[in-house]
């Protein structure tokens, strides 16, 4: 492994596997999964996505977990610290599979890596890279004492979507209700 295990009370956060990249190419096959991912992805493309997280790994010490449901051992998304070159910040970011969204799994997994970021990473802030249509991970970020602090802001190449920028410091963080 190139990394931590975690467990929470629902999920497992590890870093991806090789057996993972079918789910993975599943949801950004998928259009409403994907929409807010930069759409779309055709198999090819989604692969290098997946490489380039999994190479992160070796090339950082951190990267997005495979998030994979306890119950049932199934692979329903990815999130985790993220910080390719270009990035306006350190993300923590979220995406779960349209079969088990809406059960907190994106704050559940979001919760325990935003833990190791500012714990183990050393992290100082935490930001979020969200379309501004997207309410439920809008809801998801606020959820998690994040707030808004940049709008408007355009994604680095290639990517071409806008986002709007949430987070929070390390001591919010740690001053939170639990």
């Amino acid at each position: 492994m190139l990394g931590p295990t975690f467990e929470t009370a629902r999920l497992i956060l590890r870093p991806p596997t090789a057996e993972d990249f079918p789910a993975y190419a599943e949801l950004m096959a998928d259009e409403e999964s994907a929409r807010f991912l930069g759409g779309v992805q055709l198999r090819t493309t989604a692969w290098r996505a997946f490489a380039s997280m999994v190479g992160a790994w070796t090339l950082n010490g951190f990267s997005m977990f495979s998030i994979i449901e306890k119950a049932t051992g199934r692979w329903v998304g990815r999130g985790g610290p993220w910080r390719p070159e270009g990035w306006p910040g350190g993300e923590v970011g979220w995406a779960i599979v349209r079969s088990a969204q809406r059960r907190g799994y994106a704050k559940e997994a979001a919760t325990c890596a935003m833990d190791w970021a500012f714990g183990d990473l050393g992290w100082t802030e935490v930001l979020h890279c969200i379309d501004p249509a997207n309410e439920p991970s809008i809801k998801t970020a606020l959820s998690l004492g994040s707030v808004p602090r940049a709008r408007g802001v355009k994604a680095p190449a290639p990517l071409e979507v806008v986002w709007d920028l949430y987070g929070q410091t390390r001591e919010t963080w740690r001053a939170r209700p639990r």
